[in-house]
């Protein structure tokens, strides 16, 4: 039997390094840096190993304790409320503080912490080749019980770190020994990106997923920045919930971070099995989401509409169908997504959600024998025959499946360079009419056939 991971949790006022050494200690860049304080605004956590030992690690929003009247500190306040949170639920705190910097807001840090000195290390960050030790041993009076000094970027001292990052956990019995890497493998979880505009309720809808409050939620727009995982069960299958950043228009994204916020949220679609598209009901589709949409299918990802704040929208006989139907109308190049109303926020529609979920998952993973396929084709050619002209005749010849998640198929067509996108639509339509992929996007690859390619070498 597993027993829960101990939780290492990085805090600190912003800018202090916090992300810089989350990636070092996760062996890869998974929290955003930056040089402008406060990037980091969820709790994002990662399992690794500490000197062989599996932890939980958490890197936590910047803490900063003076805020105004405005939608940033507002963001900020409810960033240190959930950073306390974190604190709390630890076995271990790393309290970092900058080489040279100290601030009448660690001194008010400290005094937060100071409960919690039993399970904290402080270390003073950015102190490469000696650079400003001397300077930072005031910190000592604060009766720490270890004061170290290092160098996230660098790598300076961060190996003795981990030996007293790992002896306080033994020293509290919080060492998993019962953990056990090559017990039976279960199934692969189904991983969902939530994806969408920004403020469409991706964070609400997350946590409702995963019980939790894992994602930080605000009606300000642009709240969350990394990409947050969470996980749930349901109807014997596990599911990783992957909250990303809200996407917008090139134009509109303006800073550093919002770049990388954006473009980590894109790329989720290449590890997702499924991405919910989150619009909001009462605005409708915009072509903000034919872009997000258009983005996953290119990648072979499946998408789902999900329809969310479904309980704002006036009731109207038939209402559902009616704006079902005007979306396919705006954007019948993706006629296939399913779409489902939902509330992130009273909860009403997730399980016909999760159900769409599982069931275009399945479709997903679904493979067609080669002789069943190549049957396929021959009478779908007979329906609907290729372009017949001098310069435009093809044939395909035969086809295979080379891949599921994502679905493609590998077409061996006579003169492909007279093969058509519009052809291609209609094989690709045929395959979700006929062959079972009927709400998954599915990816055509155009090759030579042996003919041809034996016709091109005499031409040589």
């Amino acid at each position: 039997m597993r027993c829960p991971l101990p939780r290492v949790v990085l805090a600190g006022r912003p800018n202090v390094g916090k992300s810089t050494l989350f990636n070092r200690l996760a062996h890869k860049r998974r929290a955003i840096t930056d040089p402008t304080p406060g990037v980091t605004r969820d709790a994002i956590e990662t399992r690794t190993l500490i000197l062989d030992s599996p932890v939980t690690l958490i890197d936590t929003g910047g803490f900063k304790l003076d805020h105004a009247d405005n939608d940033e500190d507002r963001l900020d306040a409810l960033v240190v409320e959930r950073t306390l949170e974190t604190l709390h639920s630890a076995d271990l705190i790393v309290l970092l503080f900058s080489a040279g910097e100290f601030s009448a807001e660690d001194e008010e840090f400290v005094s937060l912490v100071r409960p919690l000195y039993d399970k904290t290390i402080a270390c003073v960050n950015k102190t490469e080749g000696g650079r400003l030790v001397a300077e930072s041993c005031a910190l000592h009076r604060f009766g720490f019980k270890e004061l170290l000094f290092i160098s996230a970027e660098h790598g300076d001292n961060v190996a003795e770190l981990c030996r007293i990052v790992h002896e306080r956990l033994s020293a509290a019995g919080k060492i998993c020994l019962s953990f056990i890497e090559d017990e039976p493998q279960q199934e692969e979880p189904i991983r969902i990106t939530l994806i969408g505009k920004p403020n469409t309720g991706k964070s609400t809808l997350s946590n409702r997923l995963t019980s939790s409050s894992g994602s930080l939620v605000s009606e300000i727009a642009g709240t969350t920045r990394d990409v947050i995982e969470g996980s749930l069960s349901y109807k014997g299958r596990r599911f990783i919930t992957l909250d990303t950043a809200g996407i917008r228009r090139k134009t509109k994204v303006n800073e550093a971070i919002e770049y990388y916020s954006v473009n980590r949220a894109i790329k989720t679609l290449d590890a997702a099995d499924v991405a919910v598209l989150l619009i909001d009901a009462l605005e409708g589709l915009s072509e903000q989401d034919k872009k997000i949409a258009a983005q996953a299918s290119q990648r072979g990802c499946p998408v789902i509409f999900a329809l969310n704040k479904w309980d704002l929208v006036p009731p109207v006989k038939n209402g559902f169908t009616a704006m079902s139907d005007r979306l396919r109308f705006l954007f019948p190049q993706m006629a296939w997504a399913p779409i489902v109303p939902v509330s992130a926020r009273t909860g009403d529609g997730v399980v016909k959600l999760l159900d769409m979920v599982i069931k275009v998952h399945t479709q997903l993973l679904r493979r067609i024998e080669t002789s069943v396929f190549n049957d396929y084709l021959e009478r779908w050619q007979i329906e609907y025959p290729p372009p017949s002209g001098p310069s435009t005749r093809f044939k395909i010849k035969y086809g295979l499946q080379i891949s599921a998640n994502p679905v493609m198929f590998k077409l061996f067509v006579s003169r492909p360079r007279a093969w058509t996108e519009a052809y291609g639509s209609y094989i690709a339509n045929r395959l979700r009419k006929d062959a079972g992929y009927s709400m998954i996007p599915v990816r055509l690859e155009i090759a030579p056939s042996r003919e041809d390619r034996h016709l091109r070498k005499k031409q040589r």
